[in-house]
């Protein structure tokens, strides 16, 4: 019989070991090792079995058990010791506390998914793991932060291969209070509970599990409550489960109940309001409008006030680079949704108008969810130098009067958190030779500090611990009704081969399957007697996307190959507790999408860390930290006619370097040791130790995008929104008027016909304001190196031209002297932008007058 409900005893702990629940209910443990190996020395077996979770091992252990611990003086000891260290984690200073200057107050940070650890499977892929990432350094930063998210019942889906090689899904349900999650309640104890007006005269309900992410409170909505029908309680029941409106439905859930979450948890924690608000990618987009909607109908301002004042706190982040990973929803399904109440006064027709593609080509029958997230995010950001340059480009219509160059999206590099993706041994290693375990200053290029031998022992033990996890998930896939096995399987992988590890979500994009282009090739290089290849694969695909199934369906089919059985594995159900695994005991990964398509591809830095060397497409972050040390970068074929061709060129590109350089210099040996590979191993742990990490992200973002923000935010906010409204003033004023706005003839002297450096040159350009005061405008000489075509260098320099005195005729003249510095050809033109001192960027509202 199969139960209607389950959930989790716990058990009664004794007062000696009643700092376990808060060790347990503190997600901390899942980075801290001390914390880990204390729950895991309960039981070592059961702790595996569980899926290595304090909350559900406390549950499981049993009453006598826990008595005999309570009776064990070290053990007592130990858990004394761990609250003392998770009590000082919380409340010491940290790196935000010792920041000088203004700073935020409070971000919020929404994101559809969050991958804090394996026995919370709350994503899907690399946007999640990144989420929880951010969350994790923000705590060991002490950024005062809080995330927000859903609470997905059946979180992603659990994979599993037919011996067809087809990928099937299951769904296991999970019980939050089994996870170490608590629901929040208001002061009286009850629930709280979020609503949403919906069409239909429906209210969607949301209760709040909050996961303490060491200093950080993660908020998760869920939709399973007793207030809401059948129906609506499966809002929250898979992530990207559902299509059409179910994905619209947790969307607003996430951005409109968020909102209301965070203020209900600040309200209750005397927490203060967020002065930021981050959105991971487009899915929490309508939390702008919901803030919008408070500041209209709480503080009396209009539209284009609330508008100022909510992009002026506001982060987004893009991570996709292809159209058809964003959001877009019909039109008319959003009026419907509009037309209920559920923004309060908020006009319903131009709050659509900030998502619709309004551009020559786009569809104003769609709301796209990253045109709204950058409509009301003033500052905005790709995840890697490459994908900023691309985004620009893929967004640039919403500035169409902008150079690519200019459109303001920035980049900030993404990152991933080292305590909790480097291997234990590596931490061991590293502490024994420096005393302080990952930080970012430690030089592994120092044989001193660390020997060959001692290096090498470490990464085949990691190795070896990877052949045994592959072993065992084979073999669970495999085994029979009777548990019987094949033989083959003592064979699988060989922790003295050289391992190349492979695993991602499988869109078409990252070509899964590129390896197989020639197979003859491959089994080749899997095969050869004296110096083999092995290649470790894992990767699901989205239960919708049949065409990423059919990938792993071909590559599971000649892993199967008694040929190279041995040499090349698929580990089904990849997910953090296999990536722990995979990423250390590999010697190198390999990265082949379809360049420009990988935003960053954070898997390749999690495997340098751990001392692994990375073969890769350049794209992501690859594209701008591959230095020739640190790996091998496979060569784009941009120039084929027909993307077989393009495969073909880079397959192959990809088997010369495994042959040519990639298994020479890992087998030479001296001593029994590839010194010159870890030469390159040195290099990559010390280099890339610096700047792949999340704790680098996280500092870029405070400085680089948070405190700005919220200055921004502090000073519209000041005087009853006094700066604000003249911002929205501004802006109508200058939107008004610049259809008028020309500049009538440019004047320069002083330079003869053979420039030298030295010279100056002496600039006036007569401009018509048409009602505009030269205070509301800057003209700037745009000045550098051309090319061939007569276009500035994206390096050029701009200076602002001064007003030469009052307009004459309806023409003011503005002046300014450029000395030249530089050789070379040189040229200049002449511009007219809004300028503000709350404009983040010159060309922030797309107006831009050049001469006729």
């Amino acid at each position: 019989m199969k139960a209607i409900r389950t959930f989790t005893v716990r058990p009664v702990l004794a007062e000696a070991l009643a700092p376990l629940d808060r060790l347990a209910a503190n997600w901390r443990w899942s980075w801290s090792r001390a914390t880990h190996a204390l729950f895991a020395s309960m039981d070592p077996t059961l702790w595996e079995s569980i899926g290595e979770n304090p909350a559900r091992m406390l549950g499981a252990l049993g009453q006598d058990r826990l008595d005999e611990l309570a009776r064990d003086e070290d053990f007592v000891r130990r858990v004394r010791e761990e609250d003392e260290r998770l009590t000082a984690y919380l409340d010491g200073d940290r790196w935000f506390q010792r920041l000088e200057g203004d700073k935020p107050v409070h971000i919020a940070y929404f994101s559809p998914e969050f991958g804090v650890d394996g026995s919370l499977p709350q994503y899907s892929g690399g946007l999640g793991i990144l989420a929880g990432d951010h969350l994790k350094s923000a705590s060991d930063l002490g950024v005062p932060l809080t995330g927000v998210g859903l609470f997905y019942r059946a979180g992603y889906f659990r994979q599993s291969i037919g011996d067809d090689g087809w990928q099937r899904e299951s769904y296991p349900l999970l019980d939050p209070y089994g996870l170490g999650l608590t629901l929040l309640r208001d002061r009286e104890g009850a629930p709280v509970e979020i609503g949403l007006e919906l069409p239909g005269d429906r209210v969607l309900h949301a209760r709040v599990w909050v996961a303490d992410i060491g200093r950080i409170p993660l908020l998760l909505l869920d939709s399973e409550t007793p207030s809401n029908s059948d129906e609506l309680r499966k809002v929250t029941d898979r992530l990207y489960g559902g299509g059409g409106e179910h994905r619209l439905l947790q969307e607003l859930l996430l951005g409109v109940g968020g909102v209301r979450a965070v203020r209900v948890w600040s309200e209750l924690t005397g927490r203060p309001a967020p002065d930021v608000y981050h959105t991971n990618e487009g899915h929490a987009g309508f939390q702008g409008l919901e803030r919008m909607s408070e500041l209209i109908t709480h503080d009396g301002l209009d539209f284009d006030t609330a508008l100022a004042q909510v992009r002026a706190g506001t982060v987004f982040t893009t991570h996709t680079p292809v159209p058809a990973g964003i959001d877009r929803f019909p039109r008319d399904l959003i009026a419907d949704y509009l037309a209920t109440g559920l923004f309060a006064n908020l006009d319903a027709g131009r709050a659509i108008s900030l998502g619709l593609e309004t551009w020559e080509g786009g569809d104003q029958g769609v709301f796209n969810m990253a045109v709204l997230g950058l409509h009301l995010g003033q500052h905005a950001n790709g995840v890697s130098v490459l994908h900023g340059e691309v985004s620009r480009g893929m967004f640039g219509m919403l500035w169409p009067r902008v150079d690519v160059d200019e459109v303001p999206i920035t980049s900030i590099t993404n990152g991933v958190h080292a305590p909790t993706w480097v291997h234990p041994a590596l931490k061991a290693l590293s502490e024994r030779a420096w005393g302080d375990a990952l930080t970012d200053t430690h030089d592994w290029n120092d044989r001193g500090a660390v020997s060959d031998a001692e290096l090498w022992g470490v990464r085949q033990q990691m190795k070896g611990e990877l052949v045994a996890e592959a072993r065992h998930r084979v073999a669970a896939s495999l085994a029979t009704g009777s548990g019987i096995v094949p033989g083959w399987l003592e064979d699988l992988l060989d922790p003295e081969v050289l391992t190349i590890g492979f695993a991602r979500r499988v869109p078409t994009y990252k070509r899964l399957t590129l390896m197989l282009r020639d197979p003859e090739r491959l089994t080749a290089l899997l095969t050869d007697p004296e110096r083999p290849v092995q290649i470790v694969i894992g990767g699901k695909s989205h239960p919708a996307d049949d065409s990423g199934k059919i990938l792993i369906q071909q590559l599971v089919r000649f892993s199967r190959d008694p040929k190279v059985r041995g040499r090349i594995v698929f580990l089904p159900d990849y997910d953090i507790g296999l990536a722990k695994d995979l990423y250390p005991g590999c010697d190198v990964w390999l990265n082949n999408p379809l360049r420009p398509l990988e935003a960053c591809g954070t898997s390749g830095m999690k495997a340098a860390l751990n001392g692994a060397l990375n073969l890769s497409i350049l794209d992501g972050w690859w594209d701008e930290w591959y230095d020739g040390r640190n790996g091998w970068a496979i060569p784009t074929a941009d120039t084929a006619s027909s993307d077989e061709e393009r495969d073909d060129a880079e397959a192959a590109a990809l088997y010369d370097l495994i042959e040519h350089q990639l298994v020479p210099k890992f087998y030479e040996r001296e001593g029994g040791v590839p010194v010159a590979w870890l030469d390159m191993v040195r290099h990559t742990m010390t280099d890339l130790g610096q700047k792949a990490t999340s704790d680098r992200m996280v500092r870029d973002y405070v400085q680089r995008l948070y405190v700005p923000s919220a200055a921004h935010d502090v000073a519209l906010r000041a005087d009853g929104f006094a700066e604000a409204r003249a911002v929205a003033a501004f802006v109508a004023r200058v939107t008004e008027a610049w259809p008028r706005v020309v500049i009538a003839g440019v004047d320069s002297s002083g330079i003869p016909s053979q420039a030298q450096a030295g010279d100056a040159l002496e600039v006036s350009a007569a401009v018509r304001l048409d009602g505009l005061s030269p205070e509301d405008v800057a003209v700037e000489l745009a000045y550098g190196r051309t090319d061939e075509d007569d276009a500035l260098s994206r390096d050029h320099s701009v200076q602002r031209l001064q007003p030469a005195g009052p307009a004459v005729d309806g023409l003011t003249t503005f002046t300014g002297t450029l000395p030249l510095a530089v050789t070379g050809t040189f040229g200049y033109t002449v511009r007219v932008v809004p300028a503000h001192p709350q404009l983040v960027s010159p060309v922030e509202l797309g107006l831009v007058a050049y001469p006729s």
